[in-house]
């Protein structure tokens, strides 16, 4: 007799002696009868024990508790009260067989159900949390997401191909891990932190289309939605345009999304980064609910109101948005946004009020009523609602209105529940300035392709050079991003020299792929997905812990396996490494 799991069994199964193997989710002793959920990965059954006619069965199975792991073997019958809340919930087990295969110590946190366990212990005891059924759910997903992608991919002409895990560091980006070698004394490896030059190089070497479900590396700062070792769906394709990658990665994710009930459009919107920063403020912008910011600075044009008059002398400007009901709000909820505001570089932010048609700006006085009626018009200010306006430099008003409208639309539930927006994000900046550094550094890579429209200005305005990248965006959340890529080796040494890269270093560096990019390189181009973010949101997890079987916490440590941890005085001797003590640097 095979084994059963114990959530496939139904109705048609009534009749049937089946084997269940599984762990034990809750008992209920009735005195006359003695009851058991059993459960396995694929659910939840209930079995029941007759004391009277199945005596060694119950002697076998009295004195378990939860997460004991039993076997039984018994007959599926018709419950006599069924459970409409369980998939199983119309049948029983009776057992006639058992035997107790491990018992188990009281967990130290409840596996079903809520528990108020600290996060901490969860993580010391992973493998216990993993057995709830609500993460278990999670990693099936995981894995049906997983077939679908290498189908996807499989059926569309590309390559299933596995790029080196240990590479050269570099020192751009991210910070490395770094793997000291023992054959070579005194040199490391890098753990990749994405395989883009491999990929790069396999356009080169005539394969076309590539795809991988990549394990990347970085050590920087940890958040809900990022984690030293990541895994991405890597991507690239020879003799294409954004528009062919775009049409690609949108067949994927109307591939895979539909296995969690989410039906993306037949075609993604498209926005430049300039128009996404200008209205949603930014680069990922949430487009499931309104709160667009608007330019308003003609409606202070000649106003006296010092806090909007300095800002554009500078040449900085005034802008703002509107939201509706929110006429009421309180001065803790204002001193509040104010914060947040200056959290993001802004000096602060100020409210415009319409009340029984009368507008009230938040400093008395400050602005006319032509200046009042011009901006809530310009803004779309409707009765009853409230306005939030800031002033300053472009960059750093878009940054702090654009983290406003996300407080605020979770704030009055703006939301809506079961909604999905998606969006490409195009035209990036090539670079941007490292005050500090001072100097120039790429905002993606220094492999992005230039746009051949801004080409002439690449040395003498390359603040203003866009860049052939773009991202693919769902919920406010950037799933992915790629670009077109350099592919002649003169334009990648004019980008090299931009950033500060000589012609030694870019040999030293990076003199494989410009040797490369000397023997026939096609135009190529691709994309980068997270596959960890790409199953959180499918999942509705609030965060990618949820959907990482063993994930670190936000020191990058491993609290089950107490990783990293020290190494013996003969490893490090023999890959020829001396510690420095604590507090030296």
């Amino acid at each position: 007799m095979e084994r059963r799991y114990c959530g496939s069994l139904s109705e048609k199964d009534i009749g049937e002696r089946v084997r269940l193997k599984a762990w034990v989710h809750r008992q209920r002793n009735m005195g006359a009868l003695f009851f058991l959920d059993l459960r396995d990965r694929s659910g939840l059954v209930q079995v029941m024990v007759d004391p009277e006619s199945q005596p060694a069965a119950h002697a076998a199975l009295e004195p378990v508790r939860a997460e004991w792991v039993v076997e039984v073997v018994g007959l599926v019958r018709a419950r006599e009260k069924p459970n409409p809340h369980l998939p199983t919930g119309q049948i029983e087990i009776s057992v006639e067989e058992a035997t107790v295969l491990s018992p188990a110590d009281p967990p130290p946190f409840a596996v079903d159900g809520k528990t108020d366990a600290s996060e901490e212990l969860r993580l010391r005891h992973r493998y216990l949390e993993l057995r709830r059924p609500e993460l278990q759910k999670n990693f099936m997903l995981r894995h049906q997401v997983s077939i679908e992608i290498r189908n996807y991919f499989a059926e569309n002409g590309f390559l299933d191909l596995e790029t080196p895990i240990l590479t050269r560091p570099t020192p751009e980006g991210a910070r490395d891990y770094l793997v000291p070698s023992r054959v070579h004394k005194g040199k490391l490896y890098a753990l990749p932190q994405s395989p883009q030059l491999f990929k790069q190089l396999l356009m080169v070497a005539g394969f076309e289309r590539y795809f991988q479900i990549a394990r990347c590396f970085r050590d920087e700062d940890l958040r809900a939605d990022r984690q030293p070792e990541f895994t991405q769906i890597d991507v690239e394709m020879s003799f294409v345009d954004e528009e062919d990658v775009m049409y690609v990665v949108e067949g994927l994710l109307r591939r895979v999304l539909p296995l969690a009930g989410i039906h993306p459009p037949a075609e993604f919107p498209r926005m430049t980064y300039a128009e996404a920063m200008l209205k949603y403020g930014s680069d990922k912008p949430d487009r499931r609910f309104g709160l667009e910011i608007r330019e308003i600075s003609a409606a202070f044009a000649g106003s006296e109101f010092r806090g909007f008059r300095q800002a554009l002398d500078e040449g900085g400007c005034v802008r703002g948005f509107a939201v509706p009901g929110a006429a009421e709000a309180s001065r803790k909820q204002v001193d509040g946004w104010a914060a947040t505001a200056r959290q993001h570089g802004a000096a602060g932010v100020l409210t415009l009020r319409k009340k029984d048609g009368e507008l009230i700006f938040q400093v008395k006085n400050a602005l006319t009523p032509a200046e009042l009626a011009g901006a809530a018009a310009a803004l779309g200010l409707e009765e009853g609602g409230l306005a939030l306006i800031a002033a300053g430099k472009a960059a750093s008003t878009a940054k702090a209105l654009g983290a406003l409208r996300l407080e605020l639309a979770r704030e009055y539930n703006l939301i809506p529940e079961g909604e999905h927006a998606f969006l490409w994000v195009t035209e990036f900046p090539l670079l941007e300035h490292d005050e500090d550094a001072g100097r120039w550094v790429s905002l993606h890579h220094p492999f992005t392709s230039p746009d051949p429209r801004d080409l002439e200005h690449l040395e003498s305005d390359p603040g203003n050079v866009r860049s052939r990248a773009y991202d693919v965006v769902m919920d406010g959340v950037e799933l992915g991003g790629g670009s077109i890529r350099i592919h002649r080796r003169d334009l990648q040494s004019r980008v090299f020299a931009l950033l500060g890269i000589g012609e030694e270093e870019a040999r030293s560096r990076f003199g494989f792929l410009l040797d490369a990019l000397r023997f026939g390189a096609p135009p190529h181009g691709g994309l980068a997905i997270g596959l960890d973010r790409l199953v959180m949101l499918m999942a509705g997890a609030p965060s990618i812990r949820e959907v990482i079987l063993f994930p670190k916490t936000a020191s990058a440590s491993c609290l089950m396996t107490d990783a990293p941890s020290t190494v013996d005085q003969r490893q490090l001797t023999e890959l020829g490494i001396a510690l420095l003590p604590k507090g030296d640097s």
